[in-house]
């Protein structure tokens, strides 16, 4: 005969298992209640740091604004801007956005612009954001200071995002990734088709892999959460996908650093995908 223990993990697993599936959307339902309030002031934040930005040096127009995210990484910093430079599309302009650390010399390329936050604003999200708003492009593309893209990232994901038929052009583009660990070991190539019914319980996007075609929504959650659960970048892609089609690129373009001390992620089930594959498969957004 069981028991009230018995009865209650019965129901606690019964509950898991009706509403697992939905675990990340439900924990942003609590964030946006918890955390939402705390987003005023680093929207002012923002707006301020927008505004002084601008007036000191408002970034050249481009086809792509590429914003390199960095804070206190001077050498990993360089290696990324370094990547972005040498990629095979030329029509671009990269912001590196200082979260109040200090930025390294730069290199004498006038596509680099370098920008420092008059304070450390804790908040990768709003960093990106402010790269956002100071940039002028028709698309915007991500790269953290820890993190190299292959050469073909950004004319894989145009190849994409500009398809000849309008109708089947998405608004969001990512590519595959090549996720390696601290001392350079292989971990595997992360390529999951998009499936926002997947994503949903699973985070498979990394910012790092996106380039967007600009648009009202193209705003990264500014909720101070302290433990990334869910993260930003996984907010913004369910967010934008309940409007606007996003497409899946299966070629590896993306040089991830995997840090499992600093960093979020269930490298063991993320729905991993191993391709040697370079066509594109597109899904539609489901709501």
């Amino acid at each position: 005969m069981s028991g009230p223990e018995d009865t209650q993990s019965a129901a606690r697993r019964l509950v898991a298992k009706t509403l697992g599936p939905w675990r990340l959307q439900l924990r942003n339902y609590y964030n946006k209640a918890t955390y939402g309030p705390g987003t005023a002031r680093l929207r002012r934040f923002e707006d301020a740091e927008v505004a002084r930005l601008i007036a000191a040096s408002r970034p050249p127009e481009a086809h792509v604004a590429t914003i390199v995210v960095t804070y206190r990484r001077p050498k990993a910093v360089l290696r990324a801007i370094e990547s972005a430079l040498t990629q095979s599309f030329k029509d671009q302009v990269v912001l590196v956005m200082d979260d109040g650390g200090g930025l390294p010399e730069l290199p004498a390329d006038p596509r680099v612009l370098g920008y420092s936050l008059s304070a450390n604003s804790r908040r990768p999200s709003v960093v990106r954001n402010i790269g956002v708003r100071l940039s002028r492009s028709a698309y915007v593309a991500f790269l953290d200071d820890d993190n190299e893209w292959e050469p073909n990232h950004l004319g894989a994901a145009l190849a994409a995002l500009e398809r000849p038929t309008a109708d089947q052009r998405p608004d969001l583009v990512y590519t595959a990734l090549n996720r390696v660990f601290p001392d350079g070991t292989p971990l595997d190539i992360l390529s999951v088709p998009f499936d926002r019914r997947l994503l949903a319980r699973r985070g498979y996007i990394d910012t790092n892999s996106i380039v967007v075609r600009r648009c009202p929504h193209l705003i990264f959650s500014r909720m101070p959460l302290g433990d990334l659960k869910p993260p930003s970048d996984w907010e913004l892609i369910w967010r934008m996908s309940r409007r606007h089609t996003v497409m899946h690129v299966d070629t590896p373009t993306v040089r991830y650093l995997v840090n499992p001390d600093s960093y979020f992620s269930d490298w063991q089930g993320d729905g991993v995908v191993q391709t040697e594959a370079s066509t594109t498969q597109a899904s539609h957004p489901r709501t």
